[in-house]
Parts: structure tokens; sequence; C-alpha cells
């Protein structure tokens, strides 16, 4: 699993914006400082009433607290991604990066396997700071279906 001072890895990304999908690279999506969050999918019961909500009520403070990016994370398409952000957030400047085929997760080694809910494989609950791609802080969810530890006040 990817760990505190690692890298993350040079992978190609897809982002929604302005409900248009876009391929970015790690090292420029993740310029600056940046606040990760990843969770098992797009529409689930605590991601759409706890960590994205949160995320973006509380986007002006983390601002404040010098986090250029807020980027939220999914095993989910970017059509699902900016459907579930247009219902969620849609006043949010929160970059919605939609890891569809789970290349980034695995990359991360921060898969979980849901098959079991019927999801297949997807990326556990978690989050990240990161700076000019290097990893700051990383807090995972030991239970994917709790939101304790990588909710938006761990970074407040």
């Amino acid at each position: 699993m990817i760990k505190l001072n690692d890298n993350l890895p040079e992978i190609a990304l897809c982002i929604v914006v302005d409900g248009k999908t876009q391929k970015i690279s790690t090292a420029e999506l993740f310029k600056g400082k940046v606040a990760l969050f990843g969770l098992p999918g797009a529409f689930t019961p605590v991601c759409s009433k706890t960590q994205l909500p949160d995320f973006a009520k509380k986007e002006t403070e983390l601002k404040a607290k010098g986090y250029q990016k807020i980027i939220c994370m999914s095993v989910n398409d970017s059509f699902v991604m900016q459907a579930w952000k247009d219902q969620v957030a849609p006043d949010s400047s929160i970059v919605m990066l939609a890891d569809g085929s789970g290349l980034f997760t695995k990359a991360l080694d921060l898969g979980i396997d849901l098959t079991d809910h019927h999801m297949g494989i997807r990326c556990k609950r978690f989050l990240m700071v990161v700076d000019n791609s290097k990893v700051l802080q990383l807090n995972v969810e030991e239970d994917s279906s709790n939101c304790t530890i990588s909710g938006v006040d761990s970074l407040l």
C-alpha cells in the first residue's frame, strides 16, 4: 500500500471538468497541496450522506488552510461521477476523479473486494494529503462503511 512520503505513481487519470471527461497525468493533477479522498462508490449511503457533502460544505475552510484542490476518487465512470456531483455537491469545485477501471486504486494498493455486496473491486475509504505528488498524510478506514478518520474534519 502507498505510504507516507511515497510519491504517487505516474499514471494517466480521468477527471470530470464542466461535465466533460479529461485525461490528466498524476503529476499534473497533484501539483501543490491537495486533499484526496477515496470512497467505495458514488450514490452509496455513507459517501452521499456524509463524505462528499461534508467536504463540499467545508471547502472554503480547506482552501483557507492552503489546500489548492480537493479531489474525490471512486471506482466509477466519469458519467456517474458527474451525475453524483450534480446531485450531491453541485456548487463545489471538488474535482471528481473517475477511476473506472480501478487502475489508480490498484496502483495505490487501496482496493477492497466488495463482490459479496455485488459491487466488485472498489476503493477503500481513505483520506490523503498530497503535496506535489508526495503523500504527507494517509488515513485508511479499517471498515469502509465508516467515515471517521477519512472525513473532512481530519483535515480541519
